[in-house]
């Protein structure tokens, strides 16, 4: 009873600073904290990454910035990257977004770094020929069959002009201008999520902007008391820079988009420093709400009104801030059901010297940060990709958080601080609590990256994802799942028929072995990144499924009963099972 406790101070707490004092809690919300906790015990097969970068092709380093300073904000942020088929040759391929520096000319600099998969452990790099060779401040990455021709077209954030590329059956073409999308100005475009969020059959782009920024006038390292850090002049910002508004483009189904920021009321809670983006349905009403992570701002959590508009109730909720209600520098963003409880949670990575987040979903409208008592609080790196995998495939997610400093001027203090740090892995235990398994995970856990993005997919047609990790001005570190396999697994693919034709939205709650788990296709996630559309869950000793049940974008239901473990399966939207 004490974690039930718990969670009913945090949401009181919560109503309080609100200003409804008086309000009832919401009915069942302390039986929605009691979750049982899992039988997973530390003993059996010890987890073994191996980095396969180098062997499989991944050669080609990213560019960002200064690497050994940064006089600007700009140089800081880093990249992200996706998985996906985008020749559908069967095979998940990477992308990885690309950077330039202060000294090169615009349309200087290398393009958008995309590896082909020609089979298991090969890749080959070949974004310029396949129309993606734009030069730029890269940010984000995300995907999504917009027009639903089978082709999965790509979103790019940058600061200057986000871009729009059309897949034309394996060749690109910047469709930004065509579709509607601003070609002039200069905005800096953060996270990007795709999301059906009228759920007409068609995705829509969301798209978080993090600072009005102009380098022409931008101040210098030390120029006020933001652009210094532990007495160490450093680039300034975000504080004493203006803050950005987030965008929402609605699809018309024509090939063209409209801007309903302020319609949808995505503009009515003001300017953030939004960073990190994801889209999932957090309150159970089969219609999809988006969380950004803010720096130094709190954070957002749109909720769906099934109406076209949205009600921003990231404090209300008890996602916008810490535990102790204080403002945090949020970074990455991931969604996952970690205690079981039937109700998908949130991690957010934060800047050094804090706790990441882990807000638990209590019942879909209050949520709490849970980080502390979760076991998280070992190490307080800087955070920026996360991502909830099931590693060892017990049925429970994992966590996996990439690090880096901000400053590389850090590396030649005394400040304790490292601009290369570890990228750490939480066990799932149960019940909401982890153990700290990095030491134990192999030499890539033990070896420090400026990381920025990560993404999880299946690289190698085992079925068990792959880690892919960006690293500013390295090539990226690619880490491959090398433990003893002893759990049964399966990974479902869906396509939409009515829906999106990414079915991005789908909901799939899965039984086996007396155990619910539930999961969603979803755009954006992680920093600046999105996994794989593939859904993977692991099964435990269950070598069989007893129900599938798909939920899809629209709302409408099916369900698939009996089916085998250790396998990808295929559904198509009305009863089709495509592969089994």
């Amino acid at each position: 009873m004490a974690r039930a406790r718990l969670c009913m101070t945090r949401k009181q707490r919560i109503i309080e600073m609100q200003g409804a004092q008086n309000a009832t809690p919401v009915a069942g919300s302390v039986a929605c904290c009691m979750v049982v906790a899992a039988s997973v015990m530390m003993a059996g097969a010890a987890l073994r990454f191996a980095d396969v970068a180098a062997a499989w092709g991944f050669h080609a380093r990213t560019t960002y910035g200064d690497p050994a300073k940064n006089t600007y904000i700009l140089e800081s942020s880093g990249t992200g990257a996706v998985i996906f088929d985008f020749d559908n040759d069967g095979r998940n391929d990477v992308l990885v977004a690309n950077g330039a520096t202060l000294e090169a000319k615009p349309g200087e600099g290398p393009g958008l770094l995309l590896y082909r998969n020609e089979g298991p452990g090969r890749f080959r790099e070949m974004g310029a020929s396949a129309g993606l060779g734009v030069s730029g401040w890269a940010q984000a990455v995300c995907v999504a069959d917009m027009d639903n021709d089978g082709d999965t077209d790509l979103a790019v954030t940058y600061y200057g002009m986000n871009r729009l590329f059309r897949n034309l059956g394996g060749r690109f073409e910047d469709a930004t201008k065509a579709a509607g999308f601003p070609v002039a100005g200069t905005r800096w475009g953060s996270g990007c999520a795709w999301l059906d969020y009228d759920r007409d059959g068609f995705a829509d782009l969301f798209a978080a902007n993090y600072v009005d920024f102009d380098l022409r006038s931008a101040p210098k390292p030390g120029a006020s008391p933001d652009c210094i850090w532990k007495g160490m002049p450093v680039f300034c910002g975000p504080l004493g820079l203006p803050k950005a508004r987030n965008v929402l483009y609605r699809n018309r189904g024509n090939g063209t988009f409209g801007d309903v920021s302020g319609k949808a009321g995505i503009l009515k809670p003001g300017a953030r420093y939004g960073l990190g983006v994801t889209v999932a349905d957090f309150n159970n009403d089969a219609w999809p709400d988006i969380y950004v992570a803010c720096d130094q701002t709190p954070s957002l959590l749109y909720q769906n009104n099934r109406d076209g508009t949205f009600l921003e109730r990231g404090a209300a909720a008890g996602v916008a801030y810490n535990a102790d209600g204080r403002l945090q520098s949020g970074m990455g963003v991931a969604v996952a059901d970690v205690d079981g409880n039937g109700f998908l949670d949130i991690a957010k990575t934060n800047f050094s010297g804090d706790l990441p987040s882990l807000y638990l979903n209590e019942d879909g409208q209050f949520f709490y940060d849970s980080a502390s008592a979760a076991g998280l609080g070992a190490h307080q790196l800087l955070g920026w990709g996360v991502a909830f995998v099931d590693v060892d495939e017990d049925g429970w997610s994992d966590l996996l958080m990439a690090n880096g400093q901000v400053y590389p001027e850090v590396d030649r203090s005394d400040l304790g601080e490292k601009y290369r740090q570890l990228t750490l892995l939480y066990r799932n235990l149960g019940g909401g609590k982890f153990a700290d398994v990095t030491a134990s995970a192999g030499e890539p856990f033990r070896a420090a990256r400026p990381a920025r993005g990560l993404v999880a997919g299946d690289l190698d047609g085992d079925g068990r994802p792959e880690i892919v990790i960006v690293n500013m001005n390295q090539p990226p570190t690619v880490l491959r799942n090398e433990s003893p396999r002893v759990n049964h697994w399966v990974r479902i693919k869906l396509e939409g028929a009515r829906s999106n034709r990414s079915a991005i939205g789908a909901r799939v709650t899965l039984m086996a072995g007396g155990r619910r788990q539930i999961a969603e296709v979803s755009s954006g996630g992680s920093y600046y990144s999105q996994h794989e559309l593939a859904l993977h869950f692991g099964l435990g000793a269950a070598d069989r499924i007893d129900r599938i049940e798909i939920r899809w974008p629209d709302g409408k239901t099916e369900l698939f009963r009996d089916a085998a473990a250790d396998r990808t399966i295929e559904y198509r939207e009305s009863g089709q099972t495509i592969r089994n």
